[in-house]
């Protein structure tokens, strides 16, 4: 079964089209963000819940699951599909004011103390019911989720940032952990390459080369549920690029829609020369790039509205590796990566698919994708992203990671070549141990660790560590 996957996937990617266009139905995918959900409901005290992120990363799928599994009643307001519902939250925000307006409105609503959960979806689009979050967890009969995937660029029309009162959380789309589950994957494979990744041991050459071809997977996919939910139903590229040329699309009318027309030029312009920043051997952002002699003051704002939408993450540079590192970024200097490895590759075009799925793809592009792509990773586990590049030399490092008040170098190779810079920040900074990522083989050697990109999903948030350090029951 597996070979005929594959060679109908190899016959896709070459030109080969599937007819049936309509893969829309929503299929469950284990997503960690559940456990999010979870730890809210279970710990919170008088608090709301704000979740943000672009759009299409599985927000309101992921919410209404919980609720469906930890309510008896789910009471939700979309405020792009229904706009009547702005009117709730005009005047009085009283929690009983609120649910006369509601059922006013909707005659199947129904709230029962404790048993009830309040959504709030597209919550951007009534600044009104942001500010009404505080009244409704003062009152705290009803739990109450938020969601919206433009809430950076619409604090403007809200009365009141409701701070104490609502925990905000950012929500991404798949991780490439959560992509194993959603092809099959099991917790056991994943923790049997694990091991090797603790123990610092030459991974058997057949497992390496499997999990390197599911990351390139990866790398042409995404973590676009309903892209992976129609690479799961066809194993089509030609509908996987389809449905990321949709939400491309999509976000194209978000900047449309949120900025006047010289703004919206130039956001545009902006998103669209990210994959020309990372193709560049310099991939820190470049305004020329997008447009020949242009400074920053004419497009930094349009950067900004990128990232408030959660389609971008900065990575900014460091001169001087120590604790803390914000302490010590310049801002600017910085690198752009898209917060989707598969939304990058579809921005290239439907031929980079091939290019990645048989690992031919040569030049300054490659490097550009393999680091978007341990990008990718660590904004997923919410690490901040850092370089290390010290003014005009050719040293340079692709990120910069914490772990117990030290700073570790990563870097990133499409080969297993000398690591000149790598090399250099070691012995001049002595870091605990150096991480060199690559397409080959695991190995140590001193301080420097070697081993393959994927390996990535192994590296801990420094405050997830802190935590696992101090409580035994914490995996």
């Amino acid at each position: 079964m597996l070979f005929f996957q594959l060679l109908y996937a190899k016959l896709c990617i070459c030109g080969l089209r599937y007819t049936h266009l309509d893969i829309r139905r929503p299929i469950m995918l284990k997503r960690k963000f559940m456990d999010i959900l979870t730890e809210w409901k279970k710990n919170k005290k008088k608090e709301c819940l704000l979740v943000k992120g672009a759009r299409q990363v599985g927000k309101t799928f992921i919410i209404r699951e919980f609720a469906k599994q930890n309510y008896e009643n789910i009471v939700e307001l979309n405020f792009f599909a229904e706009p009547k519902y702005k009117e709730v939250f005009n005047g009085s925000l009283k929690m009983d004011e609120i649910i006369k307006k509601i059922t006013s409105l909707n005659e199947s609503a129904i709230f029962e103390e404790g048993k009830t959960l309040l959504f709030l979806d597209e919550v951007q689009e009534c600044g009104d019911a942001r500010t009404a979050l505080k009244f409704i967890a003062e009152d705290d009969r009803f739990d109450c989720i938020a969601s919206g995937s433009m809430l950076g660029i619409a604090y403007k029309t809200t009365r009141s940032i409701p701070v104490g009162y609502e925990r905000q959380v950012e929500m991404f789309s798949l991780d490439f952990e959560e992509f194993l589950w959603a092809l099959g994957y099991r917790d056991e494979t994943i923790g049997y390459m694990k091991e090797y990744y603790e123990k610092k041991e030459r991974i058997p050459e057949s497992s390496n080369n499997a999990f390197m071809e599911r990351l390139r997977e990866y790398a042409i996919i995404g973590g676009m549920p309903s892209v992976i939910n129609i690479y799961n139903e066809t194993k089509n590229f030609g509908l996987v690029h389809k449905e990321q040329e949709r939400i491309i699309a999509s976000y194209k009318n978000d900047i449309a829609r949120y900025l006047s027309d010289p703004e919206k030029v130039k956001a545009t312009s902006c998103y669209e020369s990210i994959p020309k920043q990372l193709a560049k051997e310099n991939k820190k952002f470049q305004y020329s790039v997008v447009e020949k002699g242009a400074r920053a003051s004419k497009f930094e704002n349009s950067l900004d509205w990128l990232k408030d939408a959660g389609l971008i993450k900065f990575c900014y540079n460091v001169q001087t590796p120590f604790f803390p590192l914000p302490a010590y970024q310049n801002r600017d200097y910085f690198k752009v990566y898209v917060t989707d490895i598969g939304i990058l590759n579809a921005m290239y075009g439907f031929d980079m698919k091939a290019q990645l799925f048989y690992n031919t793809l040569k030049g300054p592009a490659k490097g550009g994708i393999y680091e978007n792509i341990v990008a990718d990773i660590l904004i997923k586990k919410e690490i901040p992203l850092y370089y290390y590049k010290p003014g005009e030399t050719r040293q340079e490092i692709e990120f910069l990671l914490t772990e117990k008040g030290e700073i570790v170098p990563l870097e990133v190779k499409t080969g297993n070549g000398r690591t000149p810079s790598l090399d250099e920040f070691t012995e001049r900074y002595g870091p605990p141990y150096a991480l060199k990522l690559i397409t080959g083989n695991l190995g140590a050697e001193g301080k420097k660790v070697t081993m393959p990109l994927y390996m990535a999903m192994f590296i801990q948030n420094p405050i997830d560590a802190e935590l696992a350090r101090r409580d035994p029951n914490v995996e």
